[in-house]
C-alpha cells in the first residue's frame, strides 16, 4: 500500500511539472518570435531572455485562475506552489495526495480532456478498487478462520458446561475449568500447536522447535553448560504447558510424571514433610526455574525403579503460568546427556537450584544451631553453679561427639548420579 501511494504521488508531481511546462510553451507560441523555447532552460543566460521575461505576461497566464490552460488534476500543485517548495514538503504533500485519492478510488479527481491525464485518473481508480478488494478479501478470510476456531471453542465449552451440569460438578471446580479454557483460548487462539508441528517434516519441525525453545532453555541455569546439540535435542522433546491461577500441579506424596520449566508466571512450592506436625516450608518459583526435580533424580539412576518417584512438595500456581514440560520418558534422554558432562559443576548447580536441597540445608543449619545453643546454655549453667570446668568441657565434647550422628529435621534428598554411565 505504501509503495503504491509513493509511486502515485511521485507521478502526479512529475506530470504537474510537465503540464506547467506545456502551458509555458503555449504562451510562448503566442509571443513568438520574441519568445523562444530555449528560454525555459535554466542554463540559458542571455540579454534577450531577461528582456523577454520582463515584458512577458507568461507568469500570469499559466495559473489556474486565468483559464488560459486546462491543468485539470494538476492544478492543485500550482496553487500550493509545490515546485518551489523544499524536498520534505514536496514528499509529504505528494504522499498525502496519493493516499487521499487512492483511498477514495479517485472519485474527487476532476480531469481535463487531456488523454494522458484521464488515463492516469483511470489507473488511480482501478488500483484503488483492486487494493480495496484485496483488503476486503483478506479481512473476510481472517474473520472466517477466526470464527471457525471461535465456534469450535464455543462448541467445546458448551459441551463441557452440559457435562459439568449433568455430573453435578461443584461450582468452584466449574470456575477452575472455565478459567483454564479462557486462558488457553487467549494464549493459543484455539490453535493446536502440537498437531500443527506433527504434520510438518522432521527437519522443519526441529528448526521451529529450536526457534521457539532454544532461548528459553538457555535461561534455565541447569542447562547452561550444555552444548548447542544437546540443547536442540532437549527442545525437540519439550511440550507446552498452561496453568491457571489456583491450579495444583502436583501434591505431596503423589507420583511425579513430568518436570516443568517456567517461562512466565509464578508457582508456590510448599511441604509439610509428609504431614509432619509443626513443619511447614514454602518458596516461590518464577521464570527460569523448574520444579519436579525428583523425576530428574529418578531418571539419572542407572537402574531406575519401575514406579515413578513421589513428590516431596505441593506445587500450586499463584498466577497464569506458561512453561514447557519434559515427561518421564523424554527426561531419560536428557538424563543421559547430563551424565556425559562429567562435571561437578552440574551437581553443585542442581543442588543450588533444587528446592529440596535448599529446604534440607536450611533445616540442617537450623538444627545444628539449636543444638549448639543448647550445649552452650548447659555448659554455662554448670559453670555458674560451681561445677567443674574440666568436667563441663568433657561433657561438651561428648555432646558434640554424639551430635555428629544426629539427623536433620528432614531426610537428606537423594544425590543425583551425573557421572555413572548407563549399563546395557
Amino acid at each position: 500500500m505504501k509503495l503504491f501511494v509513493q509511486v502515485l504521488g511521485a507521478l502526479w508531481y512529475l506530470f504537474s511539472v510537465q503540464r506547467q511546462e506545456s502551458c509555458w510553451r503555449e504562451a510562448c507560441l503566442q509571443e513568438s518570435p520574441a519568445c523562444q523555447t530555449m528560454f525555459f532552460d535554466c542554463k540559458t543566460v542571455s540579454g534577450n531572455r531577461t528582456i523577454w521575461y520582463e515584458l512577458s505576461n507568461i507568469t500570469s497566464l499559466c495559473t489556474t485562475s486565468s483559464g488560459f490552460y486546462p491543468f485539470g488534476i494538476y492544478g492543485e500543485a500550482l496553487d500550493a506552489n509545490l515546485m518551489s517548495s523544499s524536498f520534505t514538503q514536496k514528499y509529504f504533500y505528494c504522499f498525502w495526495w496519493g493516499l487521499k485519492n487512492l483511498s477514495c478510488l479517485g472519485q474527487n479527481l476532476s480531469t481535463s480532456l487531456f488523454i494522458g491525464e484521464i488515463a492516469f485518473a483511470i489507473v488511480i481508480g482501478v488500483l484503488g478498487l483492486v487494493l480495496f478488494g484485496l483488503l476486503i478479501g483478506n479481512m473476510q478470510s481472517y474473520l472466517q478462520a477466526t470464527m471457525v476456531r471461535l465456534e469450535e471453542w464455543r462448541s467445546k465449552r458448551t459441551d463441557m458446561e452440559r457435562w459439568m451440569h449433568h455430573r453435578q460438578i461443584p461450582q468452584p471446580l466449574k470456575q477452575c475449568v472455565r478459567r483454564y479454557h479462557q486462558y488457553k483460548w487467549v494464549a493459543t487462539r484455539g490453535v493446536d500447536e502440537e498437531a500443527l508441528l506433527r504434520d510438518l517434516p522432521m527437519d522443519i519441525r526441529r528448526d521451529i522447535k529450536r526457534h521457539l525453545c532454544l532461548d528459553l532453555v538457555r535461561r534455565v541455569p541447569l542447562f547452561d553448560e550444555m552444548d548447542e546439540r544437546m540443547l536442540e535435542a532437549i527442545c525437540e522433546r519439550l511440550r507446552p504447558a498452561l496453568y491457571t491461577r489456583g491450579t495444583r500441579l502436583v501434591r505431596e506424596l503423589d507420583p511425579v510424571d513430568s518436570m516443568l520449566f517456567i517461562i512466565r508466571g509464578y508457582l508456590d512450592s510448599y511441604t509439610t514433610q509428609g504431614g509432619r506436625s509443626g513443619f511447614f516450608n514454602s518458596c516461590r518459583i518464577g521464570a527460569g526455574e523448574f520444579c519436579g526435580e525428583e523425576l530428574l533424580t529418578w531418571a539419572l539412576d542407572p537402574r531406575p525403579a519401575a514406579a515413578l518417584p513421589l513428590s516431596t512438595r505441593t506445587v500450586r500456581a499463584v498466577s497464569e503460568v506458561e512453561g514447557f514440560a519434559l515427561v518421564a520418558d523424554d527426561l531419560r534422554f536428557v538424563a543421559s546427556q547430563f551424565r556425559r558432562l562429567h562435571s561437578a559443576g552440574v551437581r553443585h548447580r542442581f543442588r543450588f537450584y533444587s528446592h529440596q536441597w535448599r529446604t534440607w540445608a536450611a533445616c540442617f543449619i537450623q538444627a545444628a544451631w539449636r543444638r549448639h545453643k543448647r550445649r552452650r546454655a548447659s555448659t554455662e549453667i554448670r559453670v555458674r553453679e560451681g561445677g567443674d570446668v574440666r568436667g563441663a568441657a568433657r561433657s561438651l565434647r561428648r555432646s558434640r561427639r554424639h551430635s555428629i550422628d544426629g539427623k536433620a529435621p528432614i531426610n537428606k534428598p537423594m544425590e543425583p548420579d551425573f557421572t555413572v554411565e548407563e549399563e546395557d
